[in-house]
């Protein structure tokens, strides 16, 4: 099971906020996800503060992964990442021009109307049952 906070709420240095994260949450073996990294005051010894298993990139800065400015940023939250062990996620990925670029920053995992569209739970399990 894997549970998402948005940047904003991850970012409060609050030691209740970490007390819980860290003892109940992960206790239950719940991986934590960083989602909309970039849009707020991002902090990079936020991710070192909490055991983080991912870090979603939000679509505002994948957009910019074909600007030299943009693409600086981005590798070096793909590079900061790695060396913590944390998955890093584009999303947003909308054009394969995008998902090349991500691809040569280095990111390896993505989400995006290019690789898929939302659907409802339904429609997916029926799909996955047909292919069984």
């Amino acid at each position: 099971m894997r549970l998402e906070i948005t940047e904003s709420l991850a970012l409060d240095e609050s030691d209740e906020v970490d007390r819980v994260l860290e003892e109940n949450i992960r206790r239950l073996g719940v991986q934590l996800s960083v989602d909309d990294f970039g849009t707020g005051y991002s902090s990079f010894s936020m991710l070192t503060r909490i055991p983080w298993s991912e870090l979603k990139i939000d679509r505002s800065l994948t957009a910019q992964c074909e600007d030299p400015k943009g693409a600086a940023m981005l590798r070096a939250i793909i590079t900061f990442g790695a060396a913590l062990d944390i998955d890093v996620i584009a999303e947003g990925i909308e054009t394969a021009e995008q998902l090349d670029a991500l691809r040569a920053l280095g990111c390896r995992y993505g989400q995006g109307y290019l690789l898929g569209r939302p659907e409802p739970f339904g429609a997916v399990a029926r799909r996955f049952s047909r292919a069984a």
